[in-house]
Formats: C-alpha cells, structure tokens, sequence
C-alpha cells in the first residue's frame, strides 16, 4: 500500500498485511446541477472541512487505527490548516459511539475561566460588557487534554503517532485552499495588531491566498513537544510556561496552575425523541439543549404540509429558535451552577408554554425565557471505523483566530472564550473564577430505537453522527439540517446542501441567495427583517449514516472539504 510521506513516521508502524491487501477508494461522486453526491463506503468513512484532514483521517483508518484515533488525527491536521477556526489554543466536545461497549458517550474537554478573571475585576477595569477579543477573553484551552482522553480510553494509537500527518504539514507546508484563504483574508487587521500573530499568520503583511503555500515551524515545534510530552507539555510545562508568562505580560486572568488543574469530563449526552429517532446533544455548558427544545417545539406542526423553506416553514422554525435561544440565555452555564435542570427545559409543560408564543401571522419582536418553576469560530468532523466505532467530533477557537493573540513562537492563536461569559450578575454563566464559560460548540448523534430499547435510549442502534459548525448558528442549524433529513426525507448531502436561514437577533433574519423571492416577501410581511448573506454565515456540516453494510457520508459545500472512505 501506498503510504504518503506525511504519514510514514505515525502509522508505518501499525501497518498489517490484511490492510495492505486492501485497496482504498475514494467512493464514486458525480457533479451535477444538484450538487454533490452522498459518500458511500464499505468499511471506514470521514468527513471534515479540509482535504488534507479528510485524507489524513482515512489513512489512519487504512492503518488499523480506529475513528478515535483518526478523529485526532483530522483535528490535528485542521489546526495547522485551518489555524483561524481551531487549534492546541481552543477547546472541544465529543459524542462517540463506542461499538464495544454498545452505548454512546460523551467529552467536554473545554477549559476553565482563570483564577484571576472575576466580575469585580472586570468591572474595576471599567468593563461593562465582557469583551469580545483580546487578551481579556482567554481561558483555559482544553482541546489538548480532550485529545488525549478520547485516545487514552477509545483509541488504538498514542497523541504521538496521530500527530504526525500536522506534524508535517506544519513544517513542510501545505496549499492554501479558496475558502479559508477568504477566512484568513477576513481577520488582516486582527493579525497584524498582535506581535505573535501578525509574525506567525502574515506574509510581508499579507494573509496567504487560494494556491499560495504556506509553513508554520513554530506549530510544527509546538506539536513536537506535546507529541513528545503529552499534555503536560501544555498544561505545566515549559509551553504552558511560556504561554502564562505572556498572558499575563499583557494583562490576562491565567495563572499556571489553572492550566496545571485542567481535566477534560466525561459526561452523559441529553436526547429527544423525534420522527421515530432519538436525537443526541451533549448537556450544558453548550447549547445542545436548544436544538432539543427547537425540536419539540416544532414536532407538533405540519412541517411537511408547510413545505420545505416555505415562508410558514421558515417563520415556525424561526420562531422557536428565538424562544430556544431564550433559554439559553437565562438558564446555561457551567453545569456546576446551573438553577434550572436540562430537563426542565424539554418536559412537557414548559414546550407548551414556549409553543403558545408562536404566532403564526406575526414575528416575535421580543423573547422572554420560558417560566422556571421545577414542576462558536469551529471545526466539525466526523468519522466512523469498520468495527461500528462514530465519532462527532468538533473543536474551536471561538471567534477567527479567537482571541488575536498568538504567544511569540507557539504558532497558534489562543481563544477567546471568556467572550461567551456575561457581565449580568446572578445568572448560571456570570463570569467567575473557574467557571466554563457558555459554549457554541455542539457534536451531534441519531440513534434508531429498537424493540428493546429503553426510555433513556439503551438498546438503541446508532445511525447517525453529525454536526455543523458556526458559532450560534450551530443548534439552528442543527434543526435545519434534521428536519430536511427526516422530515422531507432528503439524503445526507442534499440535506445539508439546502438553503438555510440564520437568526441573528430581534426580528433580524439573515437567509441564503437561493432563497426565493417570493418567500422573503412573505417573511418580510410577517414581521422578520430578512436580508441575503453571504454562504460563510450559515456553517458547514458534515455527517455519517451507517447503514447495514458500511456508511453513507456528506460534506458541506460551504467548505473546502469533503467526505471519502476506503
């Protein structure tokens, strides 16, 4: 077998002579005036939103490893590739179907506010809102510690070897491709306004575009000594020390040992059931819930009857993502302060409340949260191994190059998650020492329920790994893409490929070009102030089906990437 150069120092030595008999095919896809076709693959299958991590992530599959170790793997070939959404600077989720066990699990491996970020020293620096970038906004990363637990209890190879396609990209250089050269180009004046970043991300000044090649030593060195120490190297050792050491060179609330204290929680992932299938998000800190409200909300209207992107459609969805946002608002946070339970959120009586705010001939000007009595920038992928292993996977900087600030020789941004916090005292995410912040990030998961299933979902088959990136448009565009697939009974990639809305705020709308005009018409007569936008603000998604035999994968097209198997 074929083994491309990056990869020969991490996967040569698990090859075996029953994978090298194997023959990898990139499954038939067809362009046409439709788009893209569906992926279809009889043993492995990935999904991301670059080639290069698609292509990594597969070859560690080819090798013998399985859909943990490759999900590590495209994560770690997306930061170097992809270094304005995610990176060893960022945090990130996971659900992972564990086909040994027969049951799904779920990691929140996102960092901590630090021990000295707090209200009051936030308001005595004369904030009055907490900050959207800059130095101010960084917490803890946690996305090193969440890589290496998912391959410590689900994996088949070490950090080290699955670090090795970065590894290389990173100090040999790779192309840079069409949409994220665009991303790069849109934060210039974030770049050239930090030392370390406008030295690492600029060339002579200038983002690299569509077709240039592009080095980073530096993430190479960085990913060298984390491959070489593991997370230690971050989280107390010598990278961690410098990272402490210019953090608070320019003000910010991170001490050592809040990176010395990081551990990634394992933690049990929230479902609903929806047409006939049960639908997987991870619990607060995160928004998955709202894609679970969104859902039930909407499960008792004729969605189908309405049509697909007809103005009723898009107003009902519309509207109950307002009221799903709502609540997020008011009852999120680290699930250590939570004052409301999840399943407060989605029992009966509580949908019933918030579904009798919709009306059907007018917009929402204002939402409340619903009655509390107890009667993100990003990366998703995705990858499923011949064992039955899913993994969904998603890791982020927040914003582009989150937070601006790169530490001088490190070669990646650290985020800016601090920004997800807020300033307004008594509430489950009011910023405080220790605390994690409110998160945009959410892995997705579809079970099948059988004959013997259970109420909380044991005995179910997995069917579906998915996500969609882009900040707070994820969990609407997590409803979006559900609804398309199970409601209207579209593929995978025609799914994703539809056109989607985006609510921004107030009765603010943005919609796709493809969007009829006659629709926007009739939004815009029921009260949404609806505007086209261009195809970077509605996310890219990828996901995976298994099916009785292999899986059926799409990719975004919004994005670089694609899906393939072997």
């Amino acid at each position: 077998m074929l083994v491309r150069l990056s990869l020969t120092a991490g996967l040569m030595m698990i090859a075996t002579t029953a994978e090298a008999q194997r023959a990898p095919v990139e499954a038939h896809r067809v362009a046409t005036m439709a788009g893209r076709s569906p992926v279809y693959a009889p043993n492995g299958v990935a999904a991301t939103s670059q080639p290069l991590a698609t292509t990594a992530a597969v070859e560690v599959l080819e090798h013998g490893g399985n859909a943990i170790d490759a999900a590590v793997a495209a994560a770690g070939v997306l930061a170097v590739v992809e270094p304005m959404m995610t990176g060893p600077g960022g945090d990130m989720f996971a659900i992972i179907w564990s086909a040994k066990e027969k049951k799904l699990v779920g990691l929140n491996a996102s960092g901590r506010a630090g021990s000295l970020m707090s209200r009051e020293e936030l308001v005595k620096r004369g904030r009055t809102r907490m900050p959207s970038r800059g130095i101010e906004t960084v917490t803890v990363p946690g996305a090193v510690g969440g890589w290496d637990a998912l391959l410590k209890k689900y994996g088949t190879m070490t950090l080290s070897q699955v670090l090795q396609p970065a590894i290389g990209y990173a100090q040999n250089g790779f192309v840079v491709t069409p949409v994220i050269s665009g991303d790069w180009a849109g934060q210039r004046t974030i770049l050239a306004n930090d030392e370390g970043a406008r030295t690492t991300f600029l060339v002579n000044g200038e983002p690299p575009k569509a077709g240039d090649w592009f080095r980073n030593p530096d993430m190479a060195n960085t990913l060298r000594q984390i491959a070489k120490e593991g997370p230690s190297a971050l989280y107390g050792g010598t990278l961690g020390q410098k990272i402490i050491a210019h953090v608070q060179k320019l003000g910010g609330f991170l001490t050592l040992d809040d990176l010395k204290k990081n551990q990634p929680t394992w933690v049990t992932p929230i479902s609903t059931m929806f047409k006939g299938y049960r639908v997987w998000e991870l619990p607060p800190n995160n928004q998955g819930v709202a894609v679970l409200e969104m859902l039930r909300i909407l499960d008792s209207y004729d969605l189908k009857g309405m049509g697909q992107n007809s103005a009723p459609y898009l107003h009902h969805l519309i509207e109950a993502k307002k009221l799903a946002y709502a609540d997020l608002g008011r009852y999120v946070g680290d699930a250590d302060h939570l004052t409301v339970p999840v399943s407060r959120l989605l029992a009966d009586d509580f949908i019933a409340e918030r579904r009798s705010h919709i009306d059907e001939k007018k917009a929402m000007t204002q939402t409340d949260p619903g009655p509390a009595r107890t009667s993100s920038e990003t990366v998703y992928l995705t990858v499923a191994d011949k064992d039955g292993n899913m993994v969904s996977f998603i890791n982020s900087n927040f914003d582009e190059f989150g937070s601006g600030v790169v530490v001088p020789g490190t070669g990646f941004a650290l985020h800016d998650r601090g920004a997800g916090f807020t300033m307004e005292q008594g509430l489950p995410n009011t910023v405080a020492p220790g605390k994690r912040p409110f998160h945009t990030l959410i892995p997705g998961f579809v079970t099948k329920p059988g004959p013997n299933s259970a109420a909380d979902g044991t005995g179910d088959d997995p069917w579906m790994s998915f996500g969609l990136m882009g900040g707070a448009m994820q969990a609407q565009g997590h409803a979006q893409f559900l609804i398309n697939l199970l409601v209207f009974g579209q593929n995978i990639q025609q799914s994703m490929d539809a056109a989607r809305f985006r609510h921004m705020s107030g009765t603010r709308v943005i919609v796709e070009s493809a969007m009829p005009d006659s629709v926007i018409t009739q939004l815009r007569a029921l009260g949404h102030d609806v505007n086209i936008a261009s195809p970077s603000q509605f996310g890219g998604s990828q996901a995976i089906i298994k099916l009785a035999h292999g899986y059926v994968a799409g990719s975004d097209p919004r994005k670089d990437g694609h899906a393939a198997g072997y």
